[in-house]
């Protein structure tokens, strides 16, 4: 979401709300923007210079806490949107923590494994005068892997080791990081997708199910449908679409399935992605954002639910045609909340010398998924039917208050 998109949705939101200008122009923009140069030695023996950042959007409500992303073209003006939409993601899953974001202008890609570490490192260097565990904590961000916040958490250590342990989140198990992080986050998806399922009136046994993106994410959701008793009669990759009104073969089609997460291209006969939304189903997924699902797809649609897995699977201009249809939609803010509930329960483990045990943990992710789901579902009414203005409104108004109570006008 670009950086003046946001915002438009934060002043509609605090408005909406009943709260005054003062406040807005206090959550409009962040409290801190930090922009760095970081050198690294390549294995040529060449100095190369990366531009990276670090936004801190709000502290009314306690440290900010976001990810940071490797990018070949990520400038100061996304991070500074993606910190914002942290802080309604913080506040929609109840965590006491305002949002963050980083940002490093390179393409992992390209790196080889030492210049990853060094630019990891570097970049600890960099902000480590604006973070700590009562003030911003670092989490994981697509390309900044367990591996890569280890690196991390590492250069912090020797910075600040009395203050190092809960600075840096999604780190591997053996330094303080949650087990199974990978699977809990898949599984904080379903968890959303069974409880909305569930309060559709609908059960999951005999659910007809199309689903866009078969990546990691889509495989597992495949095959926890398939497992659950649904029956996935529609699924699309980048090639294409495959539908089979009884259902397809999904064991088959996770054994076939290569590892860029596409398998229509070994089918002869394959249909257009918004093409097989013409045909019978209860459920549509969106699990990629290439393609997303625009306004033509929306139009075709003949479900009742909507499940934005990942934010951008479904088009902005889309939100408005499946409202007026009277479809469900869950967005992907609220879809995308195990990330940050996960780094809020490895930040309280490592602050308290405490490991949660798995099943305690799985327990705690249901609760606070659940609860950001039926939080958001009754702000509808106020934000006018529309999801993405009720998540901002949820999201938002634990910091509007904490900035109103604190006096900090």
């Amino acid at each position: 979401m670009e950086i003046q998109q946001t915002q438009d949705w934060i002043r509609t939101a605090l408005s909406r709300l009943g709260y005054g200008e003062a406040i807005v122009e206090q959550l409009i923009e962040p409290q801190l923007c930090l922009a760095v140069q970081i050198p690294v030695t390549m294995d040529s023996g060449a100095v190369r210079i990366f531009s990276a950042y670090r936004v801190q959007h709000h502290m009314a409500v306690g440290p900010t806490q976001g990810g940071v992303r490797l990018h070949p073209q990520i400038g100061l003006q996304d991070v500074k949107a993606e910190a914002a939409i942290m802080t309604v993601k913080c506040g929609l899953a109840a965590v006491p923590f305002g949002g963050a974001k980083g940002g490093i202008v390179c393409d992992p890609r390209e790196l080889s494994f030492r210049e990853l570490e060094r630019l990891a490192r570097g970049y600890v260097r960099a902000v480590s005068q604006t973070v700590g565990q009562a003030k911003d904590i670092l989490s994981a961000d697509g390309f900044t892997n367990s591996r890569v916040m280890a690196w991390m958490a590492d250069e912090y250590s020797r910075l600040r080791e009395s203050d190092a342990r809960a600075v840096i989140t999604g780190k591997p198990e053996v330094l303080g990081g949650i087990s199974d992080r990978e699977k809990l986050l898949y599984q904080s998806v379903m968890i959303l997708i069974q409880e909305a399922v569930r309060d559709s009136g609908r059960s999951m046994s005999g659910l007809r199910v199309i689903l866009r993106g078969f990546g990691e994410l889509g495989a597992y959701l495949a095959g926890e449908i398939h497992r659950s008793g649904g029956v996935v009669v529609g699924l699309s990759d980048r090639y294409g679409a495959l539908y089979q009104e009884e259902g397809l073969d999904v064991e088959t089609l996770l054994d076939r399935r290569d590892s860029f997460g596409t398998v229509t291209r070994l089918f002869r006969t394959r249909m257009g992605h918004d093409e097989i939304l013409n045909h019978p189903h209860d459920l549509f997924i969106g699990a990629t954002v290439a393609p997303s699902l625009g306004e033509e797809g929306a139009r075709a649609l003949g479900g009742r639910l909507v499940f934005e897995a990942v934010p951008g699977a479904v088009d902005p201009g889309a939100y408005p045609i499946l409202r007026q249809k009277g479809i469900l939609t869950i967005p992907g803010v609220l879809s995308s909340l195990g990330p940050v509930i996960l780094s809020y329960y490895e930040w309280v483990q490592n602050r308290e010398g405490y490991r949660f045990a798995p099943d305690h943990l799985i327990m705690l992710l249901q609760e606070r998924m659940i609860d950001s789901y039926y939080r958001l579902k009754e702000s509808l009414p106020e934000a006018g039917g529309d999801p993405r203005l009720a998540t901002f409104m949820v999201g938002l108004k634990p910091t509007a208050e904490a900035i109103r109570i604190r006096g900090l006008l």
